[in-house]
């Protein structure tokens, strides 16, 4: 009988567990149909800026200093934007095994040099990347809690400000981009020096007029394309944590399921055994008496 209630209370457990996990579904569900529509809508006004940048780039006489390219990448500014809280699968852990291999590929000198410096945002990738010796710059912490656009411009401007004083040579922003709910791509992409989009020949020879003239509006735009490509990377960020975190959970919920069965199973053959064993000392004990 021990080994009964041993069981009732394995599976009391689990199925408590199960609650929780299928409540936290059901918040993350919630939030990624928020975060999902916030960067839906702001994708089509991103593209369209970048696209008018790299048209001002093209065409104005003198380059911006944020459009810049320095001789070699030697001194490296990493943005990595992880979550503030776990249970979402592989979100983290692919991203920054991901980021990683980046640096190693991509940045090898600034590695070995120890050029190469961290802006972490969430609590996961600064503890990831804490823990394994890099210089980290920047944490923030409690990002997620409350997502702002205050916030990140803030993290944006910083960056410029290092980039423009000569501190690094680019700055990368590594985050998930979000494609779907149980999909998303891993990217680490430059965000300084600005990346000029190839533009359409026939944008090109568009009889458009710029006022007060291409530089001064290129001055003026690029760091609202800056700030918009960041936050756009957050809301990516985001909505994939949603997403991932749904789908784990999803997942947890099912399998707590599956155990639930299984123990059940198993209580259904502990009690046929012990009921069994039961009546076979009922009948060994009448026989008993009837040979007295």
């Amino acid at each position: 009988m021990a080994n009964l209630r041993e069981i009732r209370n394995r599976i009391s457990t689990v199925k408590s567990t199960q609650q929780i996990t299928k409540a936290m579904k059901m918040v993350a569900a919630a939030r990624l149909k928020k975060a999902q529509d916030r960067v839906v809508a702001l994708r089509p006004y991103a593209g369209k800026l970048r696209s008018v940048v790299g048209r001002l780039a093209v065409t104005m006489p003198t380059g911006s200093p944020l459009l810049a390219t320095a001789a070699s990448t030697s001194r490296v500014l990493i943005v990595v934007i992880g979550s503030d809280r776990g249970l979402c699968g592989g979100f983290n852990s692919n991203l920054f095994r991901y980021t990683e291999e980046a640096f190693r590929t991509r940045f090898p000198e600034a590695l070995a040099s120890g050029n190469l410096h961290l802006v972490t945002i969430g609590r996961k990738s600064n503890d990831y990347f804490r823990r394994r010796g890099y210089t980290i710059l920047e944490s923030h912490n409690g990002f997620f809690d409350r997502v702002s656009y205050d916030a990140a411009q803030r993290i944006t401007r910083g960056a410029v400000n290092r980039f423009l004083s000569g501190e690094y040579d680019t700055v990368q922003i590594a985050y998930n981009e979000f494609k779907s709910v149980i999909a998303q791509n891993r990217v680490v992409e430059p965000m300084l020096p600005v990346q000029i989009t190839a533009t359409g020949e026939s944008d090109l020879n568009a009889d458009t007029i710029f006022e007060p003239n291409d530089g001064s509006l290129l001055d003026a735009i690029l760091p609202l394309h800056l700030n918009t490509q960041f936050w756009r990377a957050v809301l990516e960020s985001n909505a994939s944590e949603q997403g991932a975190r749904m789908a784990a959970m999803d997942n947890a919920t099912e399998n707590a399921a599956a155990i639930i069965r299984e123990l059940q199973l198993k209580y259904n053959q502990a009690r046929q055994a012990a009921i069994t064993t039961e009546i076979s000392e009922i009948v060994s004990g009448a026989e008993a008496l009837k040979s007295a």
